[in-house]
């Protein structure tokens, strides 16, 4: 994963367990996401312009480990965005949507918040898990 990660230019935040998480399952073939490129964007409150945190690829298991840093966690609106096209033609597909934002609020930064996304070639669902 890191040679991966430093073909592409891609970062994780270092330190501790992140306080947000998140893990893709292609639910197709019942196996995880494993080593699509995602990133985290934080809305700014003010003038409703995105900023990114931090870019990563998923893993073996379908996770991206260091997300965000507890100090950097603060309440407001979060944006995570899966690269699900180039997934897809990581393993010859196609697929309907080339993209996934999953768009939420962070009332209370203080717990974790987990967001995964399972995924086929035409269709996806999130949910807030624990």
């Amino acid at each position: 994963m890191a040679e991966l990660q430093a073909k592409h230019g891609i970062t994780a935040m270092a330190g501790s367990a992140s306080p947000l998480t998140t893990h893709v399952l292609n639910t197709a073939t019942g196996v995880p996401g494993a080593n699509m490129t995602l990133s985290l964007h934080r809305q700014d409150p003010l003038t409703s312009a995105w900023s990114l945190i931090t870019t990563g690829i998923t893993n073996a298991d379908g996770r991206c480990p260091g997300l965000i840093t507890t100090q950097m966690f603060t309440s407001g609106v979060y944006r995570l965005h899966f690269d699900t096209a180039q997934y897809w033609q990581s393993m010859e597909e196609t697929c309907f949507y080339p993209y996934v934002e999953i768009v939420f609020t962070i009332n209370d930064p203080g717990k974790k918040h987990h967001v995964p996304l399972l995924l086929s070639r035409f269709s996806y669902s999130t949910y807030r898990g624990s």
